[in-house]
This record gives structure tokens, C-alpha cells and sequence, in this order.
């Protein structure tokens, strides 16, 4: 069979398993009695198991066999779960990953077959079963001792209720046939619940299931071993009842007979067998390795489960997968939409003789253009949580390589930024973590001389903000010592001595995103190459975007990027320059002032105006873009108030022309060095307007 058709839904499938097999063994670090997470945990690993299995992928089948095996072991309460076998586990998600990155690479899993994991798994096993055997004799002898009275019909085990055995005794007045079934499922098979629902299936067409063991809820959550029992009531013959069942395929046996309501193992059967087995126990003595594992712990998890509520059934995922390729390509259609409308517009303007009918139609497809545009964008929008769900490990791993106490805490996971962004920011968030836990966070001796708590926190936050989604990574560590940064520019030949001497903080914090910049005094694994901080900027950049930091030496430091909701289609102020067009986003503008020339003062030779108690330097955009400008000195100035975090500056501008929905494109990379254009677009009467950044002008 040829899978290779499979393998995009497998990559897919295998990363939200692996991510949410990461989350889930983090919890159980937290909680190692959690049954719902053990079994969660149990449930991934199996349906990896089943995916590696069916796509020929051998070694990621075995390594996820293995994990499966641990988790039924700690499910049936034979391995109690320590920090070691935690370890061990995220070492086989590591293996897992890097399987998972080679088939994506080249569709091949690769030559790794993780024997040593593998060796670590099994004497996990080897001790749970240790424990298991050395108290089955005290624990649970009654579960063995009946299962040997029913002779493996596991049906005489099912109690029933008073209402069920009413039911029961009914459909015998009735002339209705009641048996007792135990089906047993293959070794091999993969999807135990779906050949239980088949099975389920196949009776319920000649008859009716009145009860089953485990519950039936339970056997769809594939929360039993390798088989289960029923009690059915039918018109039909007992040997076509078990032929339906065996028809189902991956069914090991099928045993059934008569059911008497009243029949249930009695006390005096499990007695006499108990005899019997010690009896024999006294002639021969059973080899050690052929005991079985007693059944009862596994009963008693059942019993504690069933006294949990049961989880809520998931809903039927109603989502589509989509190629993120297939939405450029409708964004792009949506922009030369919205492009034509933009020419409509202008051309009924132009021609001064356009009717009601064709304004009032123009209109109805500027709306419909505008809810087309905000459809696609919302199709386009995706949770940072699936970029941030894999921080808390990473952390987890920091706070042993780093010998810190350290707590992560995210909020805002559900928030949503265009999928392109979503994909590129992972980046620039791991290394403000890292350089949170390594740099910022102190030791716990330090903290504790300080009066802080020994276990350092890290803030991960993310909340839409206007137009902008804001993502702040915040610590309660040391602060940036901005002296120390200063130092090390001085001595990297960066700055004089000089500029440091007039350096505010601000700028000083600054010199950190310099290429190559580290104040760490020795290289780790963790940090202190000078990469990062770079990074940061220039990813966040790349998407339009700005950092942010704030920070109080000995508090803490707070760091804040700010991105645009979408890339492709902005409201913008168009504004004459000269004889040329520009156009400049919305968002970041705060006023539009008109100001006499008087009012322009000089501070350290460069021009500003005070506003409102604030004083604003002002850029001459016709000097910048090497225009001539139209205007008469004399006249009053149109300035536009623009604005980057906390900083504000004037872009003294010709004419304003007005609001548009304009769309971006991008220059290619010929003309990418120059940074105070952030794209062109089309407008409506085919003319091309460049789009300035308002970022990097201030």
C-alpha cells in the first residue's frame, strides 16, 4: 500500500500528539496520581503507536510500544511514577521528535533506534512487575482466584443491577434468549476501540446489549485490555450471536453461553478454587517468571475512576486542514478585489456622471469587499498557543541546566495573529525566555539575600490591543544593569566613552540588540554568544513589528513586542509629498496637527514643536525622500502625529489626501536595504504609492 498520500496528515497528527503528550507529562510531574492524565498519556502514546505502525515507521512504533506498556502498567497501579521515569519519558519525546523531523525532512525515520531508552523503559516495566508480583499474594488473590472459577468466562464477573437483572428476567418470560459473551481482541491490533464498536455493532443488529464490563464508555475511551465482557438478549441462536462477533476482523475468540440473571460466582466456588490451588501450589512449585500479575489493581483503578466525573465526550471537530499556500493565494485575490474596487471608485469620482443606482451599488461592494477581506483574515488567524504550548518544557529543562528555581506563567494562549506571524515568532519568544532565565532570573541564594521568593517567575503574556496583538515576556529577576552594558560597548569598541557618559537608559538597553552583544562572561549552551537579542529585533521587524523593554534594576525587566494583526491589507492615510503619493498605516498615527512656522523651535539644532506639553521632533519627509516640496514656507504645516511605544515625532507632510484600504506589496529584496519604506501599493487609477514606516523614521 502506497502511504506516501498519508504523510502530511501524519506529520500533523504526530505534532499535536507529541505536543500534547509534553503538556500532559508536565502535569503528571505535578501530579503524579492523576488518572486522567495517565490515561490521556496512555491514549497518545497508542495512537502513535498505531500511526507510526500503519505509515512502515518500525522504530518509532517500538519506542512508543514501550512507552504504551509503562503507562498500562502505571494505569493498572504496579509502577507508582517518579522524577526519574519523567526524565526518561521527555528523553523518548526528544527521540520521537527527531523521528518525526527526519520523516518530515525525508520522509524516513532514520537509523536511530534509541536502544538505551528502550533498555530504561523495560527496567521500569521490569520493576513495576517486580512489585506486582512480590504483593500479589497478600493484595488480591480473589480476583485471580475467580477469574480460575469462571474458567476465563469473564461474563460470570459482570454484578448486575436490580434493574438490569429485572430487564433480564423479563426478556426470559418473553421467550428471549440471554447469553453471557467474553470477546477477546488480537495482540497486534491497532484501534481496539473501533473493533469493539464493530463488535458492538454486529450483535446489536440480531439483539440488544443490556450491560457490559468495562462500561461501554470506557471501551469507546479504549480504557480496557485485550478484551471485554457482555450480556445480550436476542431471538437468535447462541452460535450465530458469536459468529457475528467473530466475523468482525482482529478478533482473537469469542466465548458465550446461557446467562442465568440469578447466576453470579459464589463465595463457596472462589473457596473451593483457592483449595484446589494451593493444594497444587504444594506439589509442584511454579516457576517465578510464569505468575500472572494479579488483576485487581486494575479493578481499583476502575472503581477510583468511576468516582471521578467521567470527561466530557469531544465534540466532532468540525475543521478542514488547509494549506496555508491555497490562503495566500485567496488573499491575494481578495487584494486585487479590493484593488478593482479602489479603480471603481476613482473612476465613478473622475467621471462626475455616475447615477445613485451606481453609487449605491459601488457602495454595496465596498461592504461586501471589506466582510470578504475580514472572512479570509479570520480563516488566516491561529492561537500563538500552538507556538507557546512547548515553552513550559523548555523552561522545565532550563531550570536543571541552570540550577535555578524557576515557574512559568502564560496567559493569553488562546489570542489569535495571522498563521505566517504565528509560524516566525517561536524564535524570538524562546530566546527572550532563555535570556529571562539565564540572564535575568538571579540564584536562589542571591534571591533569598534580597527578600524574594527562592522560585523565580517568568510572565508570558499575550493580549490583542487595538490593531496590534502585544506579547510581553516579563521577570521578577535583576533588571538590566545598564552600566554593565555600557561597560562592555566601550570595551567592544561599539561606543566612546564619551556617548556613554550622555547615554539615557533607554538607549543603553538598546546597545543590547547589537549584533554579536552578550554580557555573559562565559559561553553556555544556554546563552552567551551574542546571538539572540539580534535575532529578536530583526524577526520582529521583518514583520512589521516593534520590541519594547522596561526595566528596574534589581525588579525585573519586561519585555514587549508588538505585532499588526494582518500583513496584507492596512487602512492608511494617503498624503501628498511633492508630486508623489504616500501612504502611511492608520494605526500608527495619534493627531493631525496644523502648525504655523512660527511655532518651530530649535533644541541641540534639530526642530521640534511643543504640543500640549510635549515636545515632538519634527521630520521634514520632502528633505528625507528628496523631494522638492510644493509648499510655500510661510504657509501653516500639516503634521502628522506619529507614534512608537512611548516615543512621538511630527512628519511634516504637503497635503493630505484621505483614508484608504490599501494593499500592501512587497518590494523584493532589490530594494529591501531601503528600511523607511515597509512596501508599495496600487491604487485605484493604476498609480503606484510607496508606503513609509512610520517605525523607522522616528
Amino acid at each position: 500500500m502506497d502511504v506516501s498520500q498519508y504523510l502530511e496528515i501524519f506529520l500533523d497528527e504526530t505534532d499535536e500528539h507529541l505536543q500534547n503528550l509534553n503538556t500532559q507529562i508536565l502535569m503528571l510531574e505535578q501530579e503524579p496520581d492523576n488518572m486522567d492524565t495517565i490515561n490521556e498519556i496512555f491514549r497518545a502514546a497508542h495512537s502513535l503507536k498505531g500511526m507510526a505502525g500503519t505509515m512502515g515507521y518500525k522504530r518509532m512504533q517500538t519506542l512508543t510500544h514501550d512507552m504504551e506498556n509503562v503507562f498500562s502498567e502505571v494505569r493498572n497501579g504496579n509502577i507508582k511514577v517518579k522524577a526519574e521515569m519523567i526524565d526518561v519519558l521527555f528523553q523518548c519525546l526528544d527521540a520521537l521528535e527527531e523521528y518525526n523531523t527526519n520523516i518530515r525532512e525525508s520522509a524516513d525515520e532514520g537509523t536511530n533506534d534509541n536502544e538505551p531508552l528502550i533498555k530504561q523503559l523495560n527496567e521500569i516495566m521490569n520493576e513495576g512487575k517486580d512489585g506486582a508480583e512480590s504483593s500479589s499474594s497478600e493484595e488480591a488473590p480473589a480476583a485471580s482466584q475467580i477469574a480460575s472459577a469462571t474458567g476465563g468466562k469473564k461474563w460470570l464477573e459482570i454484578k448486575l443491577g436490580d434493574s438490569e437483572r429485572a430487564v433480564l428476567k423479563e426478556a426470559v418470560k418473553q421467550g428471549q434468549n440471554v447469553y453471557g459473551l467474553t470477546v477477546s481482541i488480537q495482540e497486534t491490533c491497532i484501534l481496539k476501540a473501533a473493533r469493539a464498536f464493530l463488535v458492538f455493532k454486529a450483535i446489536e443488529e440480531d439483539g440488544e446489549i443490556i450491560v457490559s464490563d468495562p462500561p461501554a464508555q470506557e471501551i469507546e475511551d479504549e480504557k480496557f485490555g485485550l478484551d471485554f465482557s457482555l450480556v445480550v438478549v436476542t431471538g437468535s441462536s447462541l452460535d450465530k450471536v458469536i459468529a457475528a462477533a467473530k466475523n468482525v476482523s482482529e478478533i482473537q475468540d469469542v466465548l458465550g453461553d446461557v446467562f442465568d440473571p440469578d447466576q453470579e460466582v459464589s463465595a463457596e466456588e472462589v473457596q473451593e478454587t483457592k483449595e484446589k490451588q494451593e493444594e497444587a501450589a504444594e506439589h509442584v512449585a511454579p516457576p517465578a517468571q510464569t505468575v500472572p500479575a494479579p488483576a485487581v489493581p486494575a479493578k481499583s483503578n476502575k472503581k477510583a475512576e468511576e468516582k471521578k466525573p467521567a470527561a466530557n465526550k469531544p465534540v466532532v471537530n468540525r475543521t478542514v486542514r488547509v494549506d496555508i499556500e491555497k490562503l495566500d493565494t485567496l488573499m491575494n485575490l481578495v487584494s486585487e478585489l479590493i484593488i478593482a474596487k479602489n479603480s471603481l471608485v476613482s473612476a465613478s469620482t473622475v467621471s462626475g456622471t455616475s447615477s445613485t443606482a451606481v453609487n449605491e451599488q459601488i457602495e454595496y461592494l465596498e461592504s461586501v469587499t471589506t466582510s470578504l477581506h475580514e472572512s479570509v483574515m479570520k480563516v488566516r488567524m491561529v492561537p500563538i498557543e500552538s507556538t507557546v504550548s512547548k515553552f513550559p518544557r523548555m523552561v522545565r529543562d532550563l531550570q536543571k541546566k541552570l540550577g535555578k528555581k524557576m515557574e512559568l506563567y502564560m496567559s493569553g494562549e488562546e489570542t489569535e495573529l495571522d498563521r505566517t506571524v504565528v509560524d516566525e515568532i517561536g524564535d524570538p519568544l524562546m530566546h527572550l525566555l532563555r535570556n529571562s532565565a539565564d540572564h535575568g532570573l538571579e540564584s536562589a541564594e542571591v534571591r533569598r539575600e534580597r527578600g524574594k521568593p527562592e522560585v523565580g517567575s517568568i510572565f508570558l503574556d499575550a493580549y490583542q490591543d487595538g490593531n496590534n496583538v502585544v506579547i510581553e515576556v516579563r521577570d521578577d529577576g535583576n533588571g538590566i544593569d545598564t552600566q554593565a552594558v555600557r561597560n562592555k560597548a566601550i570595551e567592544r569598541g561599539v561606543i566612546t566613552p564619551e556617548q556613554a557618559e550622555n547615554m539615557s537608559e533607554k538607549d543603553s538597553i538598546e546597545l543590547l540588540f547589537n549584533a554579536g552583544f552578550s554580557t555573559a562572561k562565559v559561553v553556555s549552551d544556554v546563552s552567551g554568544r551574542g546571538v539572540g537579542l539580534d535575532v529578536v529585533k530583526s524577526k520582529i521587524e521583518a514583520l512589521s513589528g516593534e520590541v519594547e523593554v522596561k526595566s528596574k534594576l534589581g525588579e525585573g525587566s519586561s519585555w514587549i513586542i508588538r505585532l499588526p494583526l494582518t500583513l496584507a491589507i492596512i487602512q492608511a492615510l494617503m498624503v501628498d509629498i511633492g508630486n508623489e503619493k504616500y501612504a502611511i498605516s492608520l494605526g500608527a498615527i495619534q493627531t493631525i496637527e496644523d502648525i504655523p512656522p512660527q511655532d518651530v523651535k530649535l533644541v541641540q539644532a534639530k526642530e521640534v514643536i511643543q504640543l500640549r506639553d510635549l515636545v515632538i521632533p519634527l521630520i521634514r519627509l520632502n528633505e528625507i525622500l528628496d523631494i522638492e516640496s510644493k509648499k510655500d514656507p510661510e504657509e501653516n504645516m500639516v503634521v502628522v502625529i506619529v507614534k512608537k511605544g512611548d516615543k512621538l515625532a511630527g512628519l511634516v507632510v504637503d497635503e493630505l489626501i484621505g483614508q484608504q484600504e490599501i494593499v500592501i506589496k512587497p518590494l523584493g529584496k532589490y530594494v529591501s536595504k531601503c528600511k523607511i519604506i515597509s512596501g508599495a501599493t496600487v491604487l485605484g487609477d493604476g498609480e503606484v504609492a510607496l508606503i513609509l514606516d512610520a517605525n523607522t523614521l522616528i
